[in-house]
């Protein structure tokens, strides 16, 4: 026998340089027989002869694929990019907004950042636009002003058949069409905003900033099926409160009129209830249309998948945004209200009564300018991080989204191809029509 158990190849066997020795085991593989396998954990049996030791842990699943359920991995049972349940690794964050499942704190934080990173394009483009609106309203309230002062209907008297022609004619000749175009123009402008929020918000996720040109160029072509996308989901909001209604007036006409009241209260609350659903399914459809090229109709079925499932969820966020958005706007007309109320502003007939002076309305159209410029980036941000985060928590998109931001600096048509879903991206389809 051979003082070199394990011998080295060349030799007779039971020699020096001949391999192991008869009757000799290991748990490792003979020298020259393969590559060096290294010693297996403590506890655990050696690997077979010939075959490599598994690997620890496995990959992230693909793009546009979930992450298996909690228990399907080895060592420890969970994903190991996200870790345990509650575990939040921290990620790139080049845009200030972690690219991975964010929680409610992160997506109301998140909202500010963006705020904060470029304020030029959201704040500014936010007041152009809500200043447009502003100074509408200000001379509707002015007009409003005057045909009450013409008609000395603040004073308590008794109007003459004069009086009351002239009211009329001012109400459906001045008032009425003044009226409209405020509410055409308020829709406008909420439609212009989101297209170009979404489109900040959703480039500053990756860390890029966009000017005021550049949002306008990238969103325009956008504003008709956000347009489309809000009508369709105006058209179902109001459609439950509409079924009611006609069932109230059928009743009343059939002087049924326990029914009817039965109906109405009853109905009301269902039709409200639903309007609440449906609010928050569509939620994300504006995300949907801008930034990946969706259709009015297929934005909103998109937005329906994606909330699904989590309905609660995205209502509390929704929720909760909405009562900061409520108290920030609050809180910055305070001075402005204040101020109002100094130059003889009184509130009278749903607070436009003649008694106001013309001080006191361009103070209060300064005021909602202001808190508006603050408060819709906000609400634009929590919708769009929404929407981020039910794509990365459902499709997988932070995998994408950390590769794009590890990459160049990105065109348009790369853009939208990070933001496409996975089911055209993945059967070829191409991009949905503008309509």
């Amino acid at each position: 026998m051979s003082d070199d158990p394990l011998g080295t190849p060349g030799g007779p066997p039971g020699q020096p340089g001949s391999g192991p020795a008869p009757g000799w085991q290991g748990p490792y593989p003979p020298q020259g027989a393969g590559p060096y396998q290294p010693p297996p954990p403590y506890g655990q049996p050696p690997p077979p002869y010939g075959q490599p030791p598994p690997p620890y842990g496995q990959p992230p699943p693909p793009y546009g694929q979930p992450p298996p359920p909690y228990g399907q991995y080895p060592y420890g049972g969970y994903h190991p990019q996200y870790g345990p349940p509650g575990y939040r690794p921290a990620g790139p964050e080049p845009g200030g907004i972690p690219l991975r499942p964010m929680g409610v704190g992160e997506i109301l934080s998140g909202a500010f950042t963006s705020i904060r990173r470029n304020p030029v394009a959201t704040l500014g483009l936010s007041a152009i636009l809500l200043s447009v609106y502003g100074v509408a309203t200000t001379a509707f309230s002015l007009a409003v002003r005057r045909v009450l002062e013409d008609v000395n209907i603040s004073s308590g008297q008794t109007l003459t058949h004069a009086q009351v022609r002239r009211l009329l004619f001012d109400v459906f000749a001045v008032l009425l069409p003044s009226g409209l175009a405020i509410v055409a123009l308020a829709f406008i402008v909420q439609i212009i905003l989101t297209g170009l929020l979404t489109v900040v918000i959703g480039r500053g996720v990756l860390g890029q900033r966009v000017s005021m040109g550049e949002a306008w160029r990238l969103a325009l072509p956008r504003l008709p099926a956000i347009l489309g996308a809000i009508v369709l989901n105006a058209l179902c909001v109001l459609g439950p409160l509409a079924v009611v209604a006609v069932f109230v007036v059928v009743l009343a006409l059939a002087h049924a009129y326990a029914g009817a009241v039965v109906v109405a209260i009853l109905g009301g609350l269902a039709a409200i209830c639903a309007d609440v659903w449906f609010g928050v399914m569509f939620s994300l459809a504006a995300p949907a249309v801008v930034l990946e090229r969706q259709g009015p109709a297929r934005a909103l079925a998109r937005s329906w998948r994606l909330v699904s499932r989590s309905f609660w969820r995205v209502f509390g966020i929704l929720l909760l945004a909405g009562i900061i958005v409520l108290v920030v706007g609050a809180v910055l007309q305070v001075p402005f209200s204040l101020a109002e109320a100094l130059a003889g502003g009184s509130a009278g007939m749903f607070g436009l009564a003649g008694t106001r002076t013309v001080a006191s309305i361009i103070i209060a159209g300064v005021g909602s300018i202001v808190a508006g410029a603050v408060s819709r980036p906000i609400s634009a941000g929590v919708i769009v991080l929404l929407y981020l985060d039910m794509r990365m928590r459902k499709e997988g998109l932070d995998l994408a989204l950390q590769g794009a931001a590890a990459g160049q600096q990105m065109t348009g048509d790369e853009f939208e191809t990070v933001w496409r879903p996975p089911g055209g991206a993945q059967t070829g389809m191409p991009a949905p029509p503008a309509w």
